[in-house]
């Protein structure tokens, strides 16, 4: 267990480590043990952060050829679905003097263009590659070479609940991390995750994408009959995402999403987490002001608990224009963010009452996007 920790919103949280650099040190430990013929309770690498890991060498298994072992996963207090996997490491001698890298059972195929490994290649990316080669030459004896071949077998059904088989990674789980460690609920790593699903459809000559907030817009989608390819989570970081579509020259973005989520954006609010910004009743209100709403109405939307019992008043009180009005802003206020490089169309929805509204040029993505 890495004993280093992070103080985060009040919280100490303690850092793990990567799948990279278990793979690494499960590689490093088989050579080890192949070579000296002797049993490894631990061994020690360097990653690129700076920090060196002493990590607990599980299963360990050897002969005269080959030598295998598995390091555990810790993503510490990281909500990370590897979290605990076994990462294995086989080694056999070979003697032509390289160092040969593969994977196997658990390790995930590359099967579209747009990552950082060929196609057609096992997922194990630059950094732990270099991670793994580099701690296998420290122990390997002047002249000798060997095969590695990394495996994973409870990876096959763990990378079902990763981004791996919509960013065109089948079979299993990628090796990844760019410092070896783990930090807990890195906002970033979320953010890197979410750009390559962008870089992926990029790659595929797509220019015309889907975004929703969250996994309501997803299944809103899908009932709808919308082209789940070309759609991206965006997550909360939305104005990150539009930021990011800009720079891989998109031409459309079509967003679906909950009224809860959305309604910020029709304030200028591309961070929608609920500790970065709120204001989904006062847009609300103030929009239906706007529009001639009551002042019983404004109130009793300021007053209500959530934004689907705020819509139940604008219902009751025959507002429906005003959703078709917030979906204009929202596309609007997208487009001022890509500085009109991107044409925006909205829909916004709720859970009770289904589309609510949509902005003209959503009306027309609508049908454009239909599978």
């Amino acid at each position: 267990m890495l004993e280093r920790y992070v103080v985060k919103d009040g919280k100490k949280l303690r850092y793990g480590y990567t799948t990279g650099s278990c793979a690494a040190a499960a590689a490093k430990a088989a050579t080890e043990m192949l070579f000296s013929q002797r049993v490894l309770d631990f061994i020690e690498i360097d990653t690129p952060k700076g920090w060196r890991l002493k990590l607990k060498v599980e299963e360990p298994s050897f002969n005269n050829a080959s030598a295998t072992c598995c390091i555990k996963k810790d993503a510490g207090d990281d909500p990370d679905s590897t979290d605990g996997l076994r990462i294995y490491a086989e080694v056999t001698r070979n003697y032509e003097g390289n160092i040969n890298l593969t994977g196997g059972l658990g390790i995930g195929l590359v099967t579209k263009p747009g990552l950082s490994v060929p196609v057609g290649e096992y997922a194990i990316n630059p950094v732990p590659r270099e991670m793994i080669l580099s701690e296998v030459k420290k122990v390997l004896p002047d002249g000798e070479g060997v095969n590695i071949k990394i495996f994973a077998p409870d990876g096959v059904e763990i990378a079902k609940k990763t981004f791996n088989p919509k960013l065109g990674i089948e079979g299993g789980i990628s090796i990844i991390g760019t410092s070896g460690i783990v930090e807990p609920m890195s906002e970033e790593a979320l953010k890197s995750s979410l750009e390559l699903e962008l870089s992926i459809l990029k790659e595929q000559g797509v220019k015309k994408i889907i975004f929703s907030p969250g996994n309501y817009g997803k299944d809103f989608g899908t009932k709808y009959d919308l082209n789940e390819k070309v759609l991206i989570k965006t997550s909360n970081y939305i104005g990150f995402m539009i930021d990011k579509a800009v720079e891989y020259n998109m031409e459309e973005i079509f967003f679906v999403g909950h009224i809860g989520k959305l309604i910020k954006v029709a304030a200028g609010i591309f961070n929608t987490h609920s500790k970065v910004a709120d204001g989904r009743l006062e847009t609300l209100a103030a929009n239906c002001a706007l529009l001639g709403g009551s002042r019983q109405l404004v109130r009793n939307i300021m007053e209500s608990n959530t934004t689907e019992e705020a819509v139940d008043f604008i219902l009751q009180n025959n507002m429906e224009n005003v959703f078709e009005f917030i979906a204009q802003k929202i596309s609007q206020k997208c487009e001022e963010r890509a500085h009109g490089q991107i044409k925006f169309g909205t829909l916004i929805f709720s859970l009770k009452h289904g589309v609510l509204g949509i902005c003209s040029q959503g009306s027309l993505m609508l049908e454009e996007f239909k599978v």
